[in-house]
């Protein structure tokens, strides 16, 4: 089978949108500027629209040429998916399966995930991409997605729930923390120590200010940032609270270097985290497969997370 069943144009086309420019584009494909030009020059011939802008510095869409770009995604979303079913057919477990998960994922569940995928599946290639649930959204809508993992994701009717999971809000702090000898703690409580907080382009903050913002006035007692990864160090150091969910520390939990204790407030609903896939298409066997490996990769990492909760006093 030839490289792409999609005609050329549209790839090129695509790959523009993507790269800003024709040569960039140029670059990304290995294909001369003046060939990704000519077919863009005469797809608007046809069609008897500007498909981009020229502007000094690249090329932008126009709403006619985000149209055509969305559909040669969609059919270029829908060719891999054929192609996979044809192996399928003829008995082979093999495909392209493209995933996009949360920040917090990256050292939790999708390691084991592909190492699993790789020992028992090894014909099946992964592409992960790592976004918020905003973007991580728009990626499965546009096709650019197979599978996407999203916190606190909105039931509609163009997205078909896999499998969810509740996970209660809370903090994590080290096990020489004063709040380590509780059950649960209360936000009064918790914010009576400095507080580690995610900043708004983080999926908790949002919930933390549209909730109890009023917590927060004070600078002075909390470092603000957008990692993770340094707000679960500074929970680990001893002296900062860190708000999140046990998913999102599930691996320093499950080592002990950090604990989990939920917030006991009236109204502190639970977060939700969603195995999705589109549901206006048929998802093949393989993604099926991928996606269940996921929703049990996920249950793993919490229950290792969740070690009878022996470290707190009932």
């Amino acid at each position: 089978m030839r490289a792409s069943l999609v005609p050329a144009s549209l790839r090129y086309a695509d790959q523009v949108a993507r790269s800003g420019s024709i040569q960039k584009a140029a670059k990304e494909l290995n294909v001369a500027a003046s060939a990704i030009d000519r077919q863009i020059l005469l797809l608007e011939q046809d069609l008897g629209v500007e498909l981009f802008e020229r502007l000094p510095r690249g090329m932008r869409l126009t709403a006619a040429g985000d149209a055509l770009v969305t559909l040669a995604r969609r059919w270029r979303s829908d060719e891999r998916r054929a192609v996979t079913e044809i192996r399928q057919l003829q008995g082979v477990d093999q495909g392209h399966i493209r995933i996009v998960a949360m920040d917090s994922h990256a050292n939790g569940f999708l390691p084991n995930l592909i190492e699993r995928l790789s020992r028992e599946q090894p014909r099946i290639s992964l592409e992960v991409e790592i976004a918020s649930p905003d973007d991580a959204l728009t990626a499965l809508l546009a096709g650019d997605a197979d599978i996407a993992a999203i916190f606190n994701l909105t039931p509609r009717r163009d997205i078909h729930f896999v499998w969810t999971t509740e996970l209660p809000f809370g903090c994590v702090i080290a096990p020489s923390h004063p709040l380590a000898r509780r059950s649960s703690v209360s936000l009064q409580e918790a914010t009576s120590y400095p507080i580690a907080l995610q900043s708004k382009a983080l999926l908790i903050r949002r919930y933390l200010d549209a909730h109890y913002g009023w917590l927060f006035t004070d600078p002075q007692k909390a470092v603000v940032t957008n990692s993770l990864q340094l707000v679960k160090q500074l929970a680990g150091n001893g002296r900062h609270v860190a708000f999140t969910s046990e998913l999102d520390a599930a691996p320093e939990l499950a080592a002990g270097q950090l604990l989990f204790r939920p917030v006991r407030d009236e109204g502190a609903d639970p977060q939700t985290l969603t195995v999705a896939i589109d549901a206006r298409k048929t998802t093949s066997r393989i993604g099926r497969m991928v996606a269940e490996a996921m929703k049990e990769e996920i249950e793993a990492s919490l229950a290792r997370a969740r070690p009878d909760r022996t470290d707190a006093p009932q």
